[in-house]
């Protein structure tokens, strides 16, 4: 005979978010990026339900002390076009850092974020803050 089996679906209702602090000291940037993106997602959670945004916060200090292995800090190049002509624009990894480490953390979590409406949404839940000041310091439940 056929069984019927329950799947558990979350609602968006039913909902737990929390906060969790993550120190990008000495961290390499691709592996910290996985795995906030995991936390983004919800994905560590046993309620995952792919069509709901059941991820939680993150907040993300120090990130001007990231880190990249080899010799990428000097090879790596990020491209982007202004829509001008001639408005190709290209920095280093370095020199990204020095200038805006936010922009350079959010777009490495955009990157493995999945290519979904939720994407911008989840996005907005990443706070990157430079240096240890914390604004966001009376609703972090855990530090990783």
């Amino acid at each position: 005979m056929f069984q019927k089996f329950k799947t558990f679906s979350q609602k968006k209702e039913a909902v737990q978010r929390d906060w969790l602090l993550y120190d990008a000291s000495g961290k390499v940037l691709g592996r910290l990026a996985t795995e906030i993106a995991e936390k983004l997602i919800g994905k560590d959670k046993v309620t995952y339900t792919p069509n709901v945004d059941g991820g939680d916060y993150v907040v993300l200090i120090n990130t001007e002390k990231i880190e990249v292995t080899r010799n990428k800090a000097e090879k790596k190049v990020y491209s982007w076009n202004t829509g001008f002509p001639g408005g190709l624009r290209q920095r280093t990894f370095s020199e990204m850092l020095a200038k805006n480490p936010e922009k350079l953390i959010k777009r490495a979590v955009k990157n493995m974020l999945p290519k979904n409406r939720l994407r911008d949404i989840r996005l907005d839940r990443l706070k990157v803050i430079v240096g240890s000041e914390n604004p966001y310091q009376g609703m972090i439940k855990k530090a990783k």
